[in-house]
């Protein structure tokens, strides 16, 4: 099989090349009857994002500010399937969900519009607070009367 076969594609002017990615194969969890704890069927998918020539700085600098749980220290993002039984299903699972993950967190993103809170919401705080304090009025100990 060719290594070069594949580029994926993550949005129309991005694609990585298949050589920029490494894979690691571990036993799964879940099914697969005797089989389970005799073959490596877990899919852990490797990307360098740090070292990825595919990659320009503001768009690394996208993926560490939007996907910090899944990059480490040394800038090598990890993404694992043990879904299905094979090594070759879980393969491409990982790398589907690997492309999904990428387009996620290089997608634009809209501004927020600032809005003013809606008068409704400022009356509810209002008569909230007055009805509190009238409640803790009510649970005050009388006052003693002066003879």
């Amino acid at each position: 099989r060719m290594m070069e076969r594949l580029m994926i594609e993550i949005d129309p002017s991005l694609s990585i090349p298949e050589r920029e990615i490494r894979f690691t194969f571990t036993t799964s969890g879940g099914p697969g009857g005797q089989n389970v704890n005799k073959v490596c069927t877990k899919a852990t998918l490797l990307f360098d994002v740090e070292n990825s020539p595919s990659l320009g700085e503001g768009r690394k600098r996208l993926l560490r500010d939007r996907l910090p749980g899944r990059i480490n220290q040394q800038g090598v993002m990890r993404v694992s399937s043990q879904r299905f039984r094979t090594r070759e299903a879980n393969r491409r699972a990982a790398i589907e969900r690997f492309s999904e993950l990428l387009r996620g967190a290089l997608e634009k993103r809209a501004p927020r519009k600032r809005t003013a809170a809606p008068a409704g919401s400022a009356e509810r705080r209002i008569s909230d607070k007055i009805r509190r304090g009238r409640l803790k009025l009510d649970r005050a100990r009388p006052k003693a009367e002066d003879d």
